[in-house]
């Protein structure tokens, strides 16, 4: 897989494409083709060119997590004592397997990375917090805001700036 586009060609109906199964991953072959105005065959080359690039990573169904239960939303700062030591890539390696951390960032600035977790309540999140995260190695730290209201969430690229580039 490719790390960046920047020797991909993406032309307008590629952009297109990948729009519009941004907004249904379930869109049928036929209908995109019909939506571009292509035949099927070559919709379908350009949609596994794009897989096959590495631009289009997969496909998902999103899920309300309120409905499932998970209602409480956290936004977790991690900062490590030495984080130049083995124990950032062990703190990666470990992540990778805990389901309820929806993502994580190393970033800049006065904590070492960012995650996203979920848990069913207040109760449950302290008991990960205590059973869990403080338990991984290297962590000096752990600072938790926890979400009152979800404004906005979405994994869609905004594919439509791309078009100002060209």
């Amino acid at each position: 897989m490719r790390k960046n586009n920047s020797d991909i060609n993406l032309d307008e109906t590629d952009l297109s494409l990948l729009e519009l199964v941004q907004q249904d991953g379930r869109i049928s072959n036929t209908k995109v083709a019909e939506k571009l105005s292509l035949s099927e065959a070559p919709c379908w080359r350009r949609r596994k060119r794009l897989e096959e690039a590495g631009i289009i990573v997969n496909y998902q169904a999103n899920l309300n997590r309120e409905l499932l239960g998970f209602g409480v939303m956290a936004l977790v700062q991690i900062s490590f004592a030495d984080p130049t030591d083995e124990a950032p890539v062990l703190f990666e390696e470990k992540i990778q397997k805990i389901p309820e951390i929806l993502s994580c960032y190393n970033v800049t600035g006065e904590t070492d990375y960012l995650l996203q977790v979920v848990a069913r309540d207040l109760a449950s999140y302290e008991l990960f917090l205590r059973t869990v995260l403080r338990k991984l190695p290297g962590v000096r730290s752990i600072q938790t805001s926890i979400s009152l209201r979800e404004v906005k969430n979405s994994s869609r690229l905004p594919v439509q700036n791309l078009r100002d580039r060209k």
